[in-house]
């Protein structure tokens, strides 16, 4: 026969520790607390979501003017896209060195916009071999590319102006209305060589928008004996998207930068002149504005959902209804156990100060002289005696206090009589 020994089991119940229920407490407002809020920041987190994949599946647009990626009135996308269903294999840089890189015998460089460019930059670009368009080009391009032509500085004018020159690129498009400053010959053309300057689309002023000339900068390469043709247009605006399609731009353009199968489409990178820049909104991304406004709606509609609603007033029943004379003996308890017999004196004052005072028609506007001289001349006591009574110092003890109201009361008693 086998015995098991019974088996002990101990239980220890200790106190309960004073910091646990605490932190259960604490633990609960934050649990609650991040429950109220979860559907505001699953909104924002749903908002910014959007937004991010809204960013990712837009196409990265230009806002440089005459950029070949830019869908805007000042762009050039519109000439860009009809060269290349041309044919022509368009690449756009703003980086000089790319289009040194990417420029030679066989292409196309376009250069626009080149203000600011340093002289060294100019003959490199001019030293590629290819063949140079120029659309507005600065004074130090147009200086480095040759001496025979130079800005004629005319006034910006909107008024068509006839090609009137041998070019046949000019001649093909005809009319050409240009607000660029125009271009002219300068003292150092010779007009009788053979390599003097063409001239097309003159204005009555003898400014003219468009010129073809030959390069002074040979090819670095010595792959030719002369420099590179090179057609300058006074001003971007006739190719950008909104002018395009006026008069002979769009022939002038596709001519222009269409004789090279590869066209390198350079506007250099450079800071942002003040007259020009937008400010600080220029360097904010395209999409700021869309998630600034989504945030102000976000914010609108968190503030109506979580903020405080005022309804009508309702009327609700008193729980209780305190009789007058509990009120009074209540709050004579409490100036008793507070020693308070000024403010005692005070009430008991102001009371017999206004039944009297209705009682002898004085108005309750009226100071404390013609109250007391009221009270006088009702009672036949002295001025001195009705003043100490109503407006005297305060007493000084339960025992002061009570002979106060005694004689508060014989005198309103007085005042009735009267």
């Amino acid at each position: 026969m086998t015995t098991t020994a019974p088996t002990s089991v101990t239980t220890t119940v200790g106190p309960t520790t004073p910091a646990a229920a605490p932190r259960t407490t604490a633990a609960g407002a934050l649990r609650s607390r991040l429950r109220s809020w979860r559907w505001p920041v699953a909104g924002m987190l749903a908002l910014l979501l959007a937004v991010l994949v809204t960013s990712v599946l837009t196409p990265e647009r230009s806002l440089t003017r005459f950029a070949p990626d830019n869908p805007e009135p000042t762009g050039g996308q519109a000439l860009a896209q009809v060269l290349m269903d041309q044919g022509v294999d368009v690449t756009y840089t703003r980086s000089v060195a790319e289009a040194i890189g990417a420029a030679g015998p066989g292409t196309t460089l376009l250069v626009a916009n080149d203000y600011g460019m340093a002289d060294d930059v100019a003959r490199s670009l001019l030293e590629t071999g290819a063949t140079i368009a120029l659309v507005a080009p600065g004074a130090t391009l147009l200086a480095a590319a040759t001496s025979e032509v130079a800005h004629a500085q005319q006034s910006p004018d909107a008024t068509p102006t006839t090609a009137g020159c041998t070019d046949p690129d000019a001649r093909a498009a005809g009319t050409l209305t240009s607000r660029g400053g125009g271009l002219e010959a300068s003292d150092a053309s010779d007009d009788a060589s053979s390599s003097a300057p063409v001239l097309c689309f003159t204005s009555d002023a003898g400014a003219s928008h468009y010129a073809v000339f030959t390069s002074q900068v040979l090819p670095a390469d010595e792959s030719a004996s002369t420099g590179p043709v090179v057609r300058a247009l006074d001003d971007a605006g006739p190719l950008t998207n909104e002018q395009i399609t006026t008069d002979g731009a769009a022939t002038l353009g596709l001519r222009m930068l269409g004789h090279e199968d590869e066209l390198v489409w350079l506007i250099p990178d450079r800071p942002v002149a003040a007259a020009e820049g937008g400010g600080m909104g220029d360097l904010l991304p395209p999409w700021a504005g869309v998630l600034f406004l989504q945030l102000v709606v976000l914010g609108i509609v968190c503030a109506l959902w979580r903020g405080r609603r005022l309804g009508p007033l309702v009327a609700e029943d008193l729980p209780v209804t305190v009789p007058s004379s509990e009120t009074a003996l209540g709050r004579g308890r409490l100036y008793r156990r507070a020693r308070a017999w000024g403010h005692a004196a005070a009430a008991l004052r102001a009371g017999a100060a206004h039944r009297m005072a209705a009682r002898l028609g004085v108005p309750r506007s009226a100071g404390a002289p013609t109250m007391i001289d009221a009270v006088s001349r009702a009672t036949d006591r002295p001025t001195e005696q009705v003043a100490g009574l109503l407006y005297g110092p305060p007493p000084a003890d339960d025992a002061d206090l009570a002979r106060l109201a005694i004689e508060l009361d014989q005198l309103e008693s007085e005042v009735h009589r009267a």
